[in-house]
């Protein structure tokens, strides 16, 4: 078992929740956000959400599955939320606010990418067990 993978996982699930609860009381209702700009931060709480479970995963197969893959996963999942999904929540923020995207926008896919090598290091992980 994986404690730090789990430990992230449980957190960043907890965050998804809270975040997922504002984006749908606070930025609908007192902000009255525009319906594209929920849509962007819906997709990064579910996003959080998914990679959540993946490091909950992660942390169990690391038991079974010592390959040091496994637990590189668990980090690129974690890098791969604050990325994705925090590139989301600030473009919605910023948008509310009035400002640009700026650079902060490069970081969707690249957080994106960093969610892509996570999987495939899960797997390799997995496939390196005897």
């Amino acid at each position: 078992m994986n404690k730090r993978a789990i430990s992230a996982g449980v957190i960043f699930a907890g965050l998804a929740v809270i975040f997922g609860a504002f984006g749908a009381h606070t930025l609908k209702e007192k902000f009255q956000m525009p319906a594209d700009q929920l849509a962007i931060f819906d997709t990064g709480v579910r996003y959080q959400f998914y990679h959540s479970f993946a490091l909950l995963i992660s942390g169990m197969l690391a038991a079974s599955f010592p390959a040091r893959q496994v637990k590189q996963a668990a980090t690129f999942f974690i890098i791969g939320i604050v990325l994705f999904s925090g590139s989301l929540y600030a473009m919605t923020m910023l948008h509310t606010g009035g400002a640009g995207l700026g650079p902060v926008g490069i970081l969707t896919p690249i957080g994106g990418l960093f969610f892509i090598i996570g999987w495939i290091l899960l797997l390799i992980g997995i496939l390196k067990q005897k």
